[in-house]
């Protein structure tokens, strides 16, 4: 719903210009604003840009599925946000003034659940604490993928490309006061040191560091015999949310 708002806010800036971003709690809102939310705590967030701003005229109708001032534009953007925020029962607003900007004001209803500091679990696994976890795969793509899981649930993230960045990063984590404290490595790293290699030097190192390796090629026999190459754990991939949560509670917990 923000990536939305803020491609929009993007293409109302042509000659560039400054999109601010602001987060705050509240309570007890004017009626005037939200009918159905005085007394009720919400989290307030607002989207603001230096664009060209949109004619009043238009108002009503930004919100609805395909309707869009840009020749390009499918107008699906702000119909999508409007069905995020209804479906999470919180509300948006929008303010524009031609040739100084748009702002639009989401309210999303605040929980009432203490948040839970410094353990992360999925699925009715066993919970254990954030730690600091270097992830080593060639692909980016892969790589985004997991720094983004292992950040939802909870922990710090290094990226790697290959074995020698790895245990460089590893080693440079040592010297500082926040070292890694998890290592999962790719098995194969074509034209590269791979983690069959790599978990010899980061064992060199630290020959207490947990490492867990990671291979789309389950038949692979460092696979099937993880622990005999120095690996405390093995995930195959691809590996989903739920796999990561469950192999990182069997090492951490």
């Amino acid at each position: 719903m923000i990536q939305n708002i803020v491609i929009n806010a993007r293409h109302a800036m042509p000659e560039g210009g400054i999109i601010e971003i602001s987060c705050e709690n509240v309570s007890s809102v004017d009626k005037r604003i939200l009918p159905n939310g005085n007394g009720e705590k919400f989290v307030k967030i607002s989207i603001k840009d230096s664009g060209v701003g949109i004619p009043e005229k238009f108002f009503d109708k930004i919100f609805d599925p395909y309707f869009s001032t840009k020749q390009e534009g499918s107008g699906l953007g702000l119909s999508i946000c409007q069905s995020i925020i209804s479906k999470h029962n919180g509300y948006i607003f929008v303010e524009s003034i031609l040739g100084e900007g748009t702002t639009f004001t989401i309210y999303l209803p605040a929980s009432d659940k203490p948040k839970i500091q410094g353990t992360a679990t999925v699925g009715g696994q066993k919970p254990y604490s954030s730690v600091k976890i270097l992830i080593m795969d060639d692909e980016e793509m892969l790589r985004n993928v997991a720094k983004a899981m292992l950040t939802t649930l909870g922990n710090t993230v290094v990226p790697a490309a290959d074995g020698v960045e790895a245990i460089k990063l590893y080693q440079d984590a040592m010297n500082s006061d926040n070292p890694i404290q998890l290592v999962i490595m790719d098995l194969t790293i074509p034209g590269g040191m791979g983690g069959k290699e790599a978990v010899q030097e980061i064992h060199k190192l630290n020959p207490e560091a947990k490492v867990i390796v990671s291979s789309g090629y389950c038949n692979d026999p460092v696979m099937a015999n993880f622990k005999k190459y120095g690996f405390c754990a093995t995930i195959a991939k691809p590996f989903t949310l739920q796999d990561l949560s469950r192999v990182l509670s069997q090492v951490l917990a």
